[in-house]
């Protein structure tokens, strides 16, 4: 348990979608944790799957789908390297040369190591998903389980976290 938290809950696991709204079109959306900020309410994220959908195998060409989940509203695709990013994976299939198909992913952290407690603290109302297609005929989804718990932080704490998260949007 990460210092200046008190777990208020057991175990909760959040399932969630976004389906880009065209295809090939950056597309966010929001899924509200629906945390009580009077008490200093927090999530605190254990582990994450990301499943995002497979891209499209076209002739002469490289398709991808890049989905993530970040803790603040993005205007584009997160890098990986953002403060707010909690994961992100990344599919390739390449068939420039046709009939070839390499397929490649990319993949963050979706567990924390053995010696970590937790992979991110959600400290405001609600996190996002991205996903963006390259490539593809139709429009692509990705799908997403959180797993965590919810938690009451000390008002120190509580303020630092808020501040820190509002301020790497």
């Amino acid at each position: 348990m990460p210092t200046g938290l008190k777990q208020t809950s057991s175990l909760i696991v959040i399932g969630a979608r976004v389906v880009e709204s065209a295809a090939n079109t950056f597309t966010q959306g929001r899924i509200d944790l629906q945390l009580n900020p009077l008490d200093n309410e927090v999530f605190v994220v254990v582990a994450v799957d990301l499943d995002p959908a497979f891209p499209d195998q076209t002739a002469g060409a490289r398709a991808a789908l890049s989905f993530a989940m970040t803790t603040t509203n993005q205007a584009a695709f997160p890098l990986f390297n953002s403060s707010n990013v909690i994961g992100q994976k990344i599919q390739v299939l390449d068939d420039t040369i046709p009939g070839t198909g390499t397929y490649m992913a990319t993949g963050s952290l979706e567990s924390p190591a053995t010696s970590l407690d937790y992979l991110a603290i959600i400290s405001t109302n609600d996190f996002f998903l991205q996903v963006q297609g390259a490539n593809n005929a139709g429009a692509k989804a990705g799908n997403v389980k959180v797993y965590g718990y919810r938690a009451r932080a000390d008002s120190s704490v509580y303020a630092a976290l808020v501040q820190s998260e509002v301020l790497s949007a």
